[in-house]
């Protein structure tokens, strides 16, 4: 995977709210405090931060959060994320979380880092090639579809 070298849309603005929601994350158990912002196609940032749960299956990454923070306020289409942690950690999304980001397009931008700064970016397609997604059941890829909007 070639890392992509250039900001994120936004990525100065989505970093700062990042590292504020970063705050509001609770992780009793590990420690490990992740905050996200996410830009929508209309300029919109929502953010999210983990929350762990003592039975840890339950226990829902800031990504997540943030992706459904942005569908509540009826936003479906994507352009970029900011991933930040607290401590040595600085990694990209888990498994999961791609998966997840998947339903709603393959070319989101992502960076992650730290207070620090970004160490690291690349869209979604570049860290889940091969995506399953819902292009592959014959419906739409997240691309604005009205899910449950009247019609």
């Amino acid at each position: 995977m070639a890392p992509v070298q250039t900001p994120v849309p936004q990525e100065n603005e989505l970093l700062a709210a990042a590292l504020e929601v970063v705050n509001q994350a609770h992780a009793p158990y590990s420690g490990f405090c992740v905050g996200a912002a996410l830009l929508d196609s209309e300029g919109v940032v929502h953010v999210g931060c983990n929350v762990e749960n003592a039975s840890y299956g339950l226990t829902i990454c800031a990504e997540r959060v943030a992706v459904c923070s942005a569908v509540a306020s009826g936003s479906r289409k994507f352009r970029s994320m900011v991933i930040v942690f607290v401590g040595e950690a600085k990694v990209p999304p888990c498994g999961a979380c791609r998966q997840f980001m998947a339903e709603f397009g393959l070319d989101l931008e992502i960076a992650w880092g730290g207070p620090e700064g970004i160490v690291g970016r690349a869209t979604l397609n570049e860290l889940l090639p091969g995506a399953f997604h819902g292009g592959l059941l014959g419906g739409p890829n997240g691309a604005g579809a009205a899910d449950c909007e009247e019609s």
